[in-house]
């Protein structure tokens, strides 16, 4: 049964604790409410399943390039209400895995020119159906049209033109489309093509309808990750990851152009992942950058990337540097000062880490972490067996905000050397499960089994708009025992696309009161009369 409720036209101050609005008008929206599909039996753990997709390497034995594999991206490619699984390759084709129901896909087929690297699933062209981009080896970034009906037709993106390994989507001038940041991977381009490598860094790419218009905003560019988010002042704002020791780049949107901002003091050296998550419910995010740094420190495991290693430290060092050889984990204080929390947390080393992502895996209400390991190249692990670092992926569980502690019995401690990771709800059943593309091996679905708490999704719906998904947009969930917070976004940890559905799990005994959205625009929506274990449409009027 759904339900469909208008909410009138009022006016209302919004506050949070991390970014603080004037009086906002109240934008009017209907609402469907559509119950949850019951949960499979419980098994306190997840559960594996090998999809019909494989990342292959251009060549063997795998080289330092082609070593750092490929992402995916999730949404709801033909608004069937469930999410489909788009993943990137390397050496072959394409795949766009259709969800039928019940956790089986139907594979469907893109042919594959050159590498892909990122891919992201957003409505482009601002027609309601959801388009896949990916960013390419070498070339500029890839764009497949949805037609409709199942039906995509690959297409140039007008006036994208640079080279671009990693990419995000926001709608950073906040006129109603989705603008595009794209970030070379210098070291590579070079390689690859030698001296005529184009000049290409990170280039903002403003959507004008017909074409995008190229503004570059940082000439030199080793980008593996790029992050958005809002800022106090309620302004867009961008960290641009690094890898080889180039370092991160902070910006902020205002007065229509990108204001390159003063770097934090500490910030990792090989920059592979960026996310952000309020981990302990008191309304400012914390800031997760991931570097490589060993998750255990025996022998053996020592043995493994003791040559490496060596080999990092005796890299040339400025004096003053602020990078680090480890994950750093930003936490805000009143004034947005930012403290390095990674070690008291116990989340420094979390091995050769990818795709690292925060969700609430357990429907606690608080976001726990899982991160994607594993390393495979001829040039740094010649000494080991086939060249491969065989790492466990890593789960950590939130203790309530005060901490993580390792959770190797969610059975998630899966050593298939993945890249690109993300999580969203595959079977409509109120928790999160976790896709992970491999680089030479099946990529994995890991269903969620683990059946705590309560949940609720939440579907932003724009029509008219050129972000039909509601990019940007900041949703709180209050209740008796928390208040919850999420963000809409594009694309976050490495090279991995976000679904625009969001999320939230809480305790089986908290009381729901209300759902508030903060639009991109500025706009101001409130729902109540909500229901636990429901997916929640909110359109606006």
């Amino acid at each position: 049964m759904t339900f469909r409720r208008v909410v009138p036209l009022l006016v209302i101050l919004f506050a949070a604790a991390s970014v603080s609005f004037a009086l906002r008008i109240h934008a009017p929206v209907s609402v469907e409410y559509v119950p949850l599909n019951p949960r499979a039996s419980c098994s306190r753990a997840f559960i594996a399943h090998e999809l019909d997709h494989m990342t292959t390497p251009t060549r063997q034995p795998v080289g330092f390039y082609d070593s750092n594999g490929a992402g995916l991206a999730i949404n709801d490619l033909d608004n069937d209400g469930l999410l489909d699984i788009v993943l990137a390759n390397l050496a072959g084709d394409k795949s766009v895995l259709w969800n039928r129901g019940g956790l089986i896909f139907e594979r469907e087929t893109l042919p594959s020119a050159t590498p892909a690297r990122g891919a992201a699933v957003i409505d482009v062209d601002g027609d309601g159906r959801l388009d896949i981009v990916f960013t390419q080896q070498a070339t500029p970034p890839l764009f497949w049209r949805n037609q409709g009906g199942g039906r995509f037709e690959r297409e140039l993106l007008r006036g994208v033109i640079y080279i671009g390994y990693a990419m995000n989507w926001l709608d950073a001038d906040r006129d109603g489309d989705l603008d595009l940041l794209t970030g070379s991977y210098d070291v590579e381009d070079e390689k690859i093509l030698g001296q005529t490598a184009p000049k290409a860094g990170v280039i903002y790419y403003e959507n004008r309808g017909d074409r995008f218009r190229a503004t570059r905003i940082a000439d030199r560019s080793n980008t593996l990750a790029i992050w958005t988010g809002i800022n106090r002042a309620g302004e867009h704002e961008i960290i641009i990851g690094n890898d080889f020791a180039v370092e991160d780049k902070y910006f902020s949107f205002r007065d229509g152009a990108w204001r390159e901002s003063a770097p934090f003091d500490v910030m990792p050296h090989s920059t592979m992942s960026y996310d952000a998550a309020d981990l302990n419910n008191d309304g400012a995010p914390e800031l997760f950058a991931v570097d490589m740094k060993p998750y255990a420190h025996d022998e053996a495991m020592m043995a493994q990337w003791r040559p490496v290693m060596d080999m990092m430290m005796a890299m040339p060092h400025v004096e003053g540097d602020p990078q680090i050889m480890e994950n750093v984990l930003y936490s805000f204080d009143d004034a947005g000062r930012p403290a390095n929390i990674a070690r008291a947390s116990k989340l420094d080393g979390t091995g050769w880490s990818w795709s690292a992502k925060f969700g609430d895996l357990d429907n606690d209400g608080y976001q726990d972490l899982y991160v994607v390991n594993g390393m495979m190249s001829l040039e740094l692990f010649s000494h080991l067996p086939n060249n491969e670092l065989v790492e466990e992926n890593q789960a950590y569980r939130n203790l309530a905000g005060a901490g993580f502690e390792p959770m190797p019995g969610w059975a998630l401690n899966d050593s298939a050397s993945g890249r690109g990771m993300t999580m969203a709800d595959l079977d409509n059943d109120g928790d999160l499960d976790i896709i992970v593309n491999n680089l030479g091996s099946p990529a994995k679905l890991f269903e969620n089994r683990l059946c705590g708490g309560d949940s609720i999704l939440v579907d932003l719906r724009q029509p008219g708009t050129g972000n039909s998904r509601g990019i940007g947009a900041r949703l709180s969930l209050y209740t008796d025992a928390a208040t919850y917070q999420r963000d809409i976004s594009a694309v976050s940890g490495y090279l991995s696309g976000d679904s625009s559905r969001v999320h939230f799990g809480f305790p089986a005994e908290a009381a729901l009161q209300r759902l508030t959205i903060h639009w991109n625009d500025g706009e101001y929506s409130e729902v109540d009369g909500l229901s636990a274990n429901t997916l929640i449409t909110v359109t606006r009027e």
